[in-house]
């Protein structure tokens, strides 16, 4: 959609890690991609239901490594990054080679046109992304924050008639993101647009001074 364009082209250049669920409209940046672990299960989950009464032993035994894998980040949460990253290598990595040989395994012995086929093609097809977050220890196994951080926008977007058109979109989106990161410096977002709207008027103003992670209002 127009949103996600918009997103694309704000990377443009931008050569850091960036976490998303998969959406293609991002593969073309120079940014290092980091897979979300979250939606690979939810597709294995989706895969268990669909089954119904028959046994799902391995759907069941995806979902229990990928437990096993978030075990290991609860664990390791409040710990340094460079004891996070080790800890991955020592704990983690591990699990994740054995799974690696599992899915290359099933992709063998079951059917593509199903919902545990296509979990996992879709484990498969994002495997180098979802592995990436090992890499550093500042990364995290999903991007489950940013989900919930766009809920009330995903929500609530049907409700805003302006974002039916382009630059009402891209008005939502501004502004989204300068809440959003507003609260991510750890800023009340209604007295950060306070400041803004009192200093931004300043005929000198230098608007990277009134960025978030620029401004404190202690």
């Amino acid at each position: 959609g127009y949103q996600g364009y918009q997103g694309y082209q704000g990377y443009q250049g931008y050569q850091g890690y960036l976490q998303l669920a998969g959406y293609a409209v991002y593969h073309h940046t120079q940014a290092t991609l980091v897979g979300c672990w979250a939606h690979a299960r939810r597709k294995f989950h989706e895969a268990k239901i669909a089954q119904g009464k028959k046994p799902s032993g391995k759907a069941d035994m995806v979902l229990s490594t990928i437990q096993k894998l978030y075990r290991i980040e609860t664990q390791i949460k409040s710990l340094p990054i460079a004891e996070r990253y080790r800890l991955r290598q020592e704990k983690s990595l591990p699990i994740l080679d054995k799974f690696k040989q599992w899915l290359y395994t099933s992709e063998q012995q079951v059917l593509p046109k199903t919902k545990l086929g296509e979990a996992i093609l879709h484990s498969l097809n994002q495997r180098g992304k979802l592995i990436a977050y090992k890499h550093h220890g500042q990364l995290n196994i999903d991007n489950n924050r940013t989900e919930r951080c766009i809920k009330p926008f995903v929500i609530g977007r049907k409700n805003w008639l302006f974002s039916q058109t382009a630059k009402g979109a891209h008005a939502s989106a501004v502004l989204y993101s300068v809440i959003e990161t507003a609260k991510a410096n750890s800023i009340i977002p209604f007295d950060y647009l306070i400041h803004v709207l009192s200093e931004i008027h300043q005929p000198d103003i230098d608007i990277d001074t009134l960025l978030p992670w620029n401004v404190s209002l202690d």
